[in-house]
């Protein structure tokens, strides 16, 4: 077996809140990096069909507005129910190139009642199957307004070539338990997704692969004021307080002794590609494994459960 992964990250912009669009990006994506011969592409967290921009644009924890009820409802009818088959599309291209795909969606599942919506990182073998749905544990600050508390059912790793890969959105990387969570499973190729900007992936990269002594890749999306579709509910308002750039990329790569294989991408919509080499992550366990040979089961233990929550159990 190779001990090579090559990896192409979709650094780019949704058609904001509009799924059919997003999506048609997210699929040609796919093809291009499959003309590049990659293994796994990786896109950026709620990408399909975008994050919650508007929340910090238009006053939103003030309560009961029209601006805010109306354009939660948008998202919602915007977002992702996977029972539906409605990443069906994206499943057959995977299958069709034989790539692994890690996708950052907004949810809308049925076994929550389907109305309410969950940043939800999904994982697509190379067969075309969905392996695993990781919904954010923990939404940040004012994503708590429209995204729900997710659960640890997500929290998986899986096979890919020589590598075992597993994933986490935006702040929850921050999330020591989590990361552990992964570590002890056996991961040694840690995927973060962002929403977009440096300011959330220059630092984290670089830490989260020294800790783990892993590969760490960071993959943001881009999102600028000219962005926002035309036709979106309450543009205006949006757009009245949105700076230029609220996304500006950043997606980066780190090795496992924590130092730089792709800096943080600036500003620059498309993919970026890079091979990586599986023994390094063996030769930096020499001296630090943290759920190994560094590692003190007797003294400190991690309990995950992996349940999925529902509010409703028919027995």
């Amino acid at each position: 077996m190779s001990t090579t992964l090559k990896i192409a990250m979709a650094q780019i912009a949704p058609v904001w809140l509009n799924k059919t669009a997003t999506l048609q990006k997210i699929e040609n994506s796919i093809i291009d990096a499959a003309k590049e011969n990659c293994e796994l592409i990786v896109f950026g967290e709620a990408l399909l069909p975008g994050y919650p921009f508007w929340l910090a644009l238009t006053g939103g924890a003030e309560w009961n507005t029209d601006v805010n009820k109306q354009l939660h409802a948008h998202y919602i009818t915007n977002s992702i129910c996977i029972e539906k088959g409605e990443l069906d599309s994206v499943c057959k291209l995977a299958k069709i190139h034989g790539i692994a795909i890690y996708l950052g969606i907004i949810e809308r599942p049925t076994d929550r009642g389907g109305h309410s919506i969950y940043a939800s990182l999904v994982y697509i073998n190379g067969v075309g199957e969905i392996k695993s749905v990781h919904r954010k544990l923990q939404p940040t600050y004012d994503e708590r307004l429209t995204w729900s508390s997710g659960d640890g059912n997500g929290l998986q790793v899986h096979s890919l070539k020589a590598f075992t890969v597993g994933g986490l959105n935006c702040w929850e990387n921050w999330m020591p338990l989590p990361r552990t969570a992964l570590y002890g499973q056996g991961e040694n190729l840690h995927i973060a997704v962002w929403p977009g900007s440096d300011h959330n992936t220059k630092d984290i990269t670089r830490f989260i692969a020294r800790e783990s002594r892993s590969y760490v890749v960071s993959v943001s999306s881009l999102m600028s004021k000219s962005d926002f579709p035309k036709d979106t509910p309450h543009i205006d308002a949006i757009l009245k307080n949105a700076p230029e750039s609220l996304a500006n990329g950043g997606s980066c790569i780190a090795g496992p002794d924590g130092e730089w294989i792709v800096e943080p991408v600036l500003h620059k919509e498309g993919l970026i590609i890079q091979s990586i080499d599986f023994n390094r992550v063996l030769e930096e366990r020499q001296n630090f494994d943290p759920v190994g040979h560094y590692s003190r089961p007797d003294v400190t233990k991690l309990i995950v459960n992996t349940e999925r929550q529902t509010t409703v159990e028919i027995k």
